[in-house]
This record gives structure tokens, sequence and C-alpha cells, in this order.
């Protein structure tokens, strides 16, 4: 009897004993590294745009006299949209057509006088050359003489001078001919006309209005010719995401106002240079870049108006979210992406003997530990720490591409735990699953 007592008190005291073990242990969960495919995706908000929108500002300043369409018209290229009052443009055009008229009437004035002008030097010409001759015989005298060379230097000056005013008179002609052409243009630019083929997006005018125009710059914004047929998302990615993005990428878009469907894109635009309203980039700012992400129609058929395939089923400035495919691997190894951690501390590892050997070399070269990744493998209920190179990664799983073995089971969790409080062979419990989790 007292040998059973014994007995059972040795196997309580074990039970005890085991009991405090366990709860010296850390509770951890774990998964097994398997083979995935991998899609690395760069995730961006941003505001759904026609890819051609033509701002439709005038040339010319002047009242609105007539808008012959309205919000939600298609045109075609070449139709009228708005006219404005051409009275003061039509008497700056009648008032260049006067000024050519008289430069014209003055070239042909001068024309006349050169004529003159060379009739009277051709006589002039001929007397003189026979007063040199009469003077070289001894008939005239020298007086004689210098008044024929007097009348031939006038003559001369008057012809070159009459020439010189004929020049003058066309340049004039030629001046007052830009003026009427600028001034028969600008009455045209009365007229605007679709730069090519939409609809009518925005009307942000009303007749009788007065709108400012230049050639110089953008006058009066008095509507947009969108085409709808292509239509993009314009997303701001951060200066960490930007570098993996690529021309051609392939995307997932999903709209707000579609939340049942999914879109494809392309990406075909990526800005050089980051995007900031004020133009001026501060050291505390986040850094983002415009990408733009063409929708393809093909995902969005069944959506579109049978009778007008231009009738976009989207709206300018709809909200929505662009998941963009930077890369993609199949059947590489992977674990959860909150199993891996960093630690200065990378010589755990192997025995004590080696783990301090290699930490006396660290110590000797004065060599700064720098954090790397690692995670923990479960190995006879202790934490084993490897040091891992990852690959991509996905939402919910990373890539391994050395320091861990497919079939290893992998220490996920809890995350403070992995991420702060295990260390190298800890002693570890596998937390059981909840099994009403589970159903």
């Amino acid at each position: 009897m007292r040998s059973l007592t014994t007995f059972l008190s040795l196997i309580s005291l074990c039970f005890i004993l085991n009991s405090c073990s366990d709860r010296n242990k850390e509770s951890v969960q774990v998964e097994e590294a398997v083979k995935r495919d991998i899609v690395e995706m760069v995730s961006a908000n941003g505001k759904i745009q026609p890819e051609t929108d033509i701002k439709i500002s005038p040339e010319v300043s002047g009242k609105i006299l007539e808008i012959h369409v309205k919000e939600g018209d298609r045109v075609s290229e070449g139709d009228l949209l708005l006219t404005l009052n051409p009275d003061l443009l039509e008497a700056n055009q009648a008032r260049a057509s006067a000024s050519l008229n008289s430069a014209r009437a003055n070239l042909a004035n001068a024309r006349a006088r050169l004529a003159q002008a060379e009739a009277q030097f051709f006589n002039v010409d001929r007397s003189y050359a026979r007063s040199q001759q009469l003077f070289n015989d001894g008939v005239i005298s020298q007086a004689e003489m210098d008044q024929a060379e007097s009348n031939y230097r006038s003559a001369l000056a008057e012809k070159q001078a009459a020439e010189e005013t004929v020049a003058a008179s066309r340049y004039s002609v030629r001046s007052a001919e830009a003026t009427l052409s600028e001034a028969s243009d600008n009455l045209e630019r009365t007229s605007i006309f679709a730069p090519k083929d939409g609809i009518i997006t925005a009307l942000q005018v009303e007749e009788g209005e007065t709108v400012l125009g230049t050639i110089q710059m953008a006058g009066t914004e008095v509507m947009r010719v969108s085409d709808l047929s292509l239509m993009e998302v314009d997303v701001e990615v951060n200066e960490s995401d930007i570098v993996r993005v690529n021309l051609g990428d392939t995307a997932e878009v999903e709209v707000d106002a579609y939340q049942d469907k999914t879109f494809l894109g392309v990406v075909t635009e990526i800005a050089n240079a980051a995007t900031n309203a004020s133009g001026i980039l501060s050291t505390d700012q986040v850094t983002n870049f415009s990408v733009k992400i063409r929708i393809l129609p093909s995902s969005y058929m069944d959506l579109v108006n049978e009778k007008d395939s231009m009738i976009s089923p989207f709206r300018t400035g709809m909200s929505a979210t662009v998941d963009i495919r930077t890369a993609r691997k199949d059947q590489v190894l992977a674990i959860p992406i909150e199993a891996v951690t960093t630690r200065t501390d990378t010589v755990s590892g192997g025995s004590f003997r080696e783990k301090m050997k290699r930490r006396k070399e660290l110590e000797e070269n004065q060599e700064e530990m720098e954090p790397m990744e690692c995670v923990f493998i479960l190995d006879g209920g202790e934490a084993e720490l490897r040091v891992v190179e990852t690959g991509i990664q996905d939402n919910r799983y990373i890539e391994i591409k050395e320091g861990v073995s497919e079939g290893e089971q992998i220490i996920t969790g809890p995350y403070a735990t992995v991420s702060r409080s295990l260390e190298d062979g800890d002693e570890v419990k596998v937390e059981e699953e909840d099994e009403e989790e589970e159903d």
C-alpha cells in the first residue's frame, strides 16, 4: 500500500513539473513551407478619366453669340461648336483691307514717280555725256561743265530716292497683306469647331458671356471634348513601389460603382518626375509618381451600350483601385509574410562553440551587425533561427530563395513573439487549432 502511494506521488510530481515546464514554453503557430504561385502586385487608388480629353478654348476674345451643342452631345471632327460675336473682328478686317488698298495705291504712285525719275535721268545722262565731249574739245567753259555735272548728280539722286520709295511701298503692301490675313484668320476663329470625334463632357459657359482668348496662351476654357471609347485610371504610386512598375504591366481594376466586377488594364504611362500640387518638393512629404492604366474595352463590353459603343460605362472622376502585376513566379517555395522578421544577432544557429567563434570574429573585425531577414523553424520543440533570402511577395506569402527547405515547419505567430521576444533555441509549444473556428 505504501509503495502504491509513493508511485502515485511520483506521477503527480512529474505531472506538476511537466505542467510548469509547458507554462514556460512560448505558444506559437506553425505552417509548412510549400511551393506556391506568387503574383507580386502594387496597389494604388485613383480616378477614372478619358485617355483623350481636349480642352476647348477660343483663340480670340469676344462675346458668345451662340452655342451649338449641349453637354453629352456626340460630335464629329469639324462640327461647329460655338460662335463668338464677329462685329469687332469684322471691323478690324475692313480696316486692314482699307490699309492694304492704301498701301497698294502708294506703291503705284511710287512706281510712277520712279518711272518719271528714270526718264529724267536718262535725258540728263545723255546731256552730261555730250557736255563732257564738248568740254574736252574746248567748246564750252568750265562753268558750263560744272552745271552739267550738277544736273547729272541731282537726277541720279532723284532716281535712287524713287527706287527706295518703291521698295518701302512694297514692304508696306506686304505688311498690310499680313495684317489683313491675320484679321481674316481672327474672324474665322470666332467659329470654334470640334478638333476630333468625341463627346461633350463639360460645357462651362453660357450664351452672352465674354471669353478671353489668345494664340500665345490658353484662354477661357469653354468646353471639353472627350473620347470615351478609351478610359484610363490615373493613380499615385509611392516612390518605394514605382521602381517595380513597368510599361506594359497588366493590372486588375476595381471601380467603386461596379463592386461586383473586376476589369483588366495595362500600364501606358509612368511619370518621370514626382507629382506635387504646389510644385515644391519637401523632405517630409510623401513622394508619389503618376501612373496611367488603360482599362481594356474587352473587359467591360457587357456594360457598353449596344446602340452607341462610344458611350462608356465609366464616368470621369469615378474612384477606382488598381492592382498592378509587377512580377509572377510559379511553384516557388513560399511561407507566410508574417513569419519573416529581422535580427541583428545573426550569429544564432549551430552549436554554442560555433556561435561564440562567429561572434568573436565579428568583435575582432569590429564589424557592425546589420539587420538581416530571418525565420524561426520548429525543430524538436525548439525555435531555430535561420537567415533567409527572400524574393517577390503577394498579399499573404513571400518567396524564400534560400534558408528553408520544403516541408519544414515555419513559426508564423503570434506576431509579437516572432518579431520581438522569440530567440534562437527557445522551447516552444504549438497552439492547437480551434476546431470551432474551423467549423
